[in-house]
């Protein structure tokens, strides 16, 4: 009895001992200490559930953009060298099909469809395919190279269609999916974060000059171009457009173009066929602090452009912009996705910092040409058979030329018969330079018939030629 009564007292002891050197915490759990920290016995510890960790259902969102994004293929005609006729000093070129193919997001019930401008440049034929399997021929509607954005329209009523999301709203970290067609394999969807927003690249020799973009980790490879990005309720929220990668595959950083600025390059491609770009008049540097800072990026104002709104505002060298109607502005992306928003005509509130001091000027937005009027697109004017496209400076200037515009469509007129393709740029006819179809008429029409016209121009890669024949 004695024996039993002992053993009990040195469990006791033993037990109070072992609990008042490691602990009970508020649930009841034992403790070690471990310095300042405590180290919980595997018996007392339950690790979460998997259930208790949520994630997003992106399922209905794939569901429904899967059956709103189409497949685009393009057919046109490309000039090759021959390199037997080369041989034998001959300079001989030949035409050869070429095939190229994208993505595009059907935007209105009645056949709109939004892609990007390069996966439809200078192309002769367009077919579109839809999730269910039809196939359409697809006619352009306008083209926009600063965004690098295009409107498509293909025959047909009540279609699944993408109601736009407000990109402005998109958050870093929240999720989203890319729906598309990468490398010809047909509709695929994947899924990632918004890794930054207002993503300015500077992309050498490329004429997107309004860069704003959404960046994300969804990956996207050649044929997404053109697709849709989407949030967790299906809406778009922007155009995927590019991946960074030096081995041109998916390495993990991909990019869209906004919403908000698809949505309004869309309304000016249906009403005027060309994009209406507002601009400020201004230049910026700008002033990109440390990673390690604290401060933030700021515009420096370098220089303001006569004849435009902000020089008779009054705003001057060397202010800082701040903000556009009330919108916080620090970097280029951010400038670019809010001007993005306006026409020519429209007044904006520009606040800079000016003497330590924030001050605001109201701005009237002009467009190209220095006027307030809305810019209409010469791309529907037919000249013997063909369409044309303006040319953006940055275009001119890397090909080192002062003028010029480009065949968007040469139709089956007089052009087409001279051998000229889709995509060639006209510098000059009968020895006047042009910039657009209205020049080109202009001379055209001066010409009588039986007359020779006499076409100087350049294709892609800046190699001259030309062509003469009778009118």
């Amino acid at each position: 009895m004695f024996f039993v009564a002992f053993c009990g007292g040195v469990i006791a002891v033993v037990t109070y001992a072992r609990i008042a050197q490691n602990g009970i915490d508020e649930n009841g759990n034992i403790y070690t200490h471990l310095g300042t920290s405590r180290l919980y016995q595997q018996a007392a510890f339950e690790p979460h559930s998997i259930r208790d960790v949520s994630f997003p259902d992106l399922t209905l969102a794939a569901e429904k953009a899967v059956n709103c994004v189409v497949h685009v293929r393009v057919r046109s005609m490309q000039e090759v060298r021959n390199p037997w006729a080369e041989l034998f000093g001959q300079n001989q070129r030949q035409q050869v099909p070429r095939e190229g193919f994208g993505s595009g997001v059907i935007v209105s019930a009645d056949g709109y469809i939004v892609t990007n401008n390069h996966v439809v440049r200078r192309s002769e034929e367009i077919e579109v395919r839809l999730n269910d399997g039809r196939v359409y021929t697809a006619k352009v509607i306008g083209t926009d190279p600063s965004t690098d954005l295009a409107l498509l329209k293909i025959e047909e009523t009540n279609l699944h269609f993408l109601n736009f999301g407000d990109s402005e709203t998109l958050r870093v970290g929240e999720w989203v999916l890319a729906v598309g067609n990468p490398l010809n394999l047909g509709s695929t969807v994947t899924a990632g974060i918004v890794s930054a927003k207002a993503r300015f690249l500077q992309i050498p020799r490329s004429p997107i000059q309004v860069e704003s973009f959404i960046q994300t980790d969804a990956a996207i490879n050649q044929g997404n171009s053109g697709g849709a990005l989407v949030n967790i309720r299906g809406e778009l929220v922007g155009i995927n457009t590019l991946i960074i990668s030096q081995s041109a595959g998916f390495t993990g950083n991909s990019f869209a173009i906004p919403s908000g600025i698809v949505e309004k390059i869309i309304v000016d491609l249906k009403e005027f066929g060309v994009a209406q770009r507002a601009l400020t008049g201004l230049n910026f540097a700008v002033r990109d602090p440390s990673n390690f800072s604290n401060e933030k990026a700021e515009l420096y104002i370098e220089e303001v452009l006569e004849g435009f709104g902000s020089a008779e505002a009054g705003i001057k060298v060397g202010d800082v912009l701040t903000a556009i109607n009330d919108v916080p502005v620090n970097t280029l992306g951010e400038f670019y996705q809010e001007i993005s928003k306006y026409r020519p005509g429209e007044n904006v509130k520009i606040s800079v910092i000016r003497d330590q001091k924030t001050q605001p000027f109201m701005v009237v937005l002009r467009n190209i040409e220095g006027t307030t009027q809305a810019v209409r697109s010469e791309n529907s004017e037919m000249v013997l058979g063909a369409t044309f496209e303006s040319l953006t400076q940055r275009e001119r200037r890397d090909l080192g030329i002062s003028s010029g515009v480009r065949v968007q469509n040469v139709g089956e007129g007089w052009f087409s018969s001279l051998g000229i393709r889709n995509g060639f740029i006209i510098t000059a006819v009968n020895d006047q330079p042009v910039n657009s179809a209205r020049d080109i008429k202009a001379i055209v029409d001066t010409v009588n018939d039986g007359e020779r016209i006499l076409v100087n121009g350049v294709n892609a890669r800046g190699q001259v030629a030309f062509f003469a024949r009778s009118k």
